[in-house]
């Protein structure tokens, strides 16, 4: 019932917030004679403020077309490569002109970004993405919205997710190297864990893990505590919702993305309430620049999707409240998942000092787990003064991290 009050009141706040959009613009357009009344600035930024509190977020687009590389700006295309019920497989492919010598930049050396299905949309990793596109060919997990999945192509488990990875895999092997960024850390490590067992001729060169709870025992956050306060009864029975009628998944149990959106903003409410204000104020003193950086921030913060219920519910009991992967009790239909099978693929962990949603250790706990990696195939670092999104997105995951994944996957291809 409460997904269908929200969206009863979406409905309602649509014609509040289409009003709102038009006041700012009638108050700011220098055409408008308006725009030249006393405070209309004020006016403006408030209707505008008003206007972005209340609307509905859309997915972003990745929105990437050109790539400068080798000295070279190439458009990029971005394509599906491979399309599933819950997933598609994106390639930004670079279109290199006739005639080209062969370089770094155009030779197709692969990186598999798998993306988080835990809130918010692939878009997220643009900037990961635009770091990686000038020397590989780099492709991405775009997680669909759970919504939009009719209820006739069934569920979707843990074991499902784990199946799409080694499937891409599989698809884009030999050469390639798997970046996991956040929560697909946990079922990429199963993954190849199970292809190692398998002794899989598919194996990725390396895998990147990034900010992920391989074990949330180690320095517990906010959102560790939350899973292993509340009984497994209680996400079934507080969280849990039946799609609407007005959407292709209608009938279809979701973990609503409104509610995820409203437990992110609900971790730091404070910082949240002064970048709007900040925001107010920077439309005031027009600061052009700032106020579209928050623009930008929030389009993509606020645009969520619904996750699958029995993917939501069993990530809760195997990850965070049973610690199944660094217990080695975890079995994927019927087969024990063990990364110390994993002797060929290099492993390099990153974590930021200052994360809030995976604390720092908790990626770190693959390097115990993946005891038969030679050290010379292992590394690790702690980003300094990054929190969660610093690792792979904005400056420090430009200037630092990047650099160091991109040396890593070099010297392990």
């Amino acid at each position: 019932m409460l997904y269908q009050l929200h969206e009863l009141n979406r409905s309602f706040l649509t014609p509040m917030t289409n009003w709102a959009e038009a006041t700012s613009k009638l108050f700011a357009n220098p055409v408008s004679p308006l725009a030249y009344t006393p405070f209309s600035q004020r006016v403006a930024a408030a209707y505008e403020l008003l206007y972005r509190l209340g609307k509905d977020y859309e997915k972003p687009a990745f929105d990437i077309k050109t790539v400068n590389a080798d000295g070279m700006t190439l458009e990029v295309v971005e394509e599906i490569e491979l399309a599933k019920p819950f997933c598609n497989l994106l390639r930004f492919r670079k279109v290199t002109p006739a005639g080209t010598r062969k370089t770094k930049a155009n030779q197709g050396k692969k990186i598999l970004i798998v993306a988080p299905l835990s809130g918010h949309h692939a878009t997220l990793l643009r900037d990961t993405v635009k770091s990686l596109l000038p020397s590989h060919d780099v492709y991405i997990t775009d997680w669909i919205d759970a919504r939009m999945v009719p209820l006739s192509e069934g569920p979707f488990h843990l074991h499902d997710y784990i199946y799409y990875v080694q499937e891409f895999i599989r698809h884009l092997a030999p050469d390639l190297h798997v970046i996991s960024v956040c929560q697909p850390t946990v079922p990429v490590l199963a993954a190849i864990s199970l292809m190692a067992t398998d002794k899989d001729p598919a194996l990725p060169k390396s895998m990147t893990m990034m900010g992920g709870p391989i074990d949330p025992r180690r320095s517990p956050t906010q959102v560790n505590t939350l899973a292993t306060e509340k009984k497994f009864s209680w996400f079934e029975n507080s969280v849990i919702y039946s799609v609407p009628a007005n959407y292709p998944g209608f009938g279809r149990k979701v973990y609503p993305g409104f509610l995820q959106h409203a437990g992110f903003v609900a971790m730091n409410p404070d910082r949240h309430a002064q970048s709007h204000w900040d925001f107010y104020q920077h439309l005031i003193q027009g600061d052009d620049e700032s106020a579209e950086q928050h623009r930008k921030f929030y389009d993509e913060y606020n645009a969520v999707l619904d996750l699958p219920a029995e993917y939501y519910l069993e990530t809760i009991k195997t990850v965070f409240q049973e610690f199944r992967l660094p217990k080695g009790t975890w079995e994927v239909q019927g087969k024990l998942v063990r990364p110390q099978d994993i002797t060929s693929v290099a492993l390099f962990t990153v974590e930021g000092e200052l994360d809030d949603i995976s604390g720092p250790g908790q990626t770190q706990a693959a390097h115990d787990l993946c005891c038969n990696i030679p050290a010379s195939m292992k590394q690790d670092f702690v980003t300094p003064g990054a929190g969660h999104y610093g690792i792979f997105s904005g400056r420090r995951w430009r200037e630092i991290v990047c650099p160091k994944v991109l040396s890593f996957i070099e010297a392990n291809s």
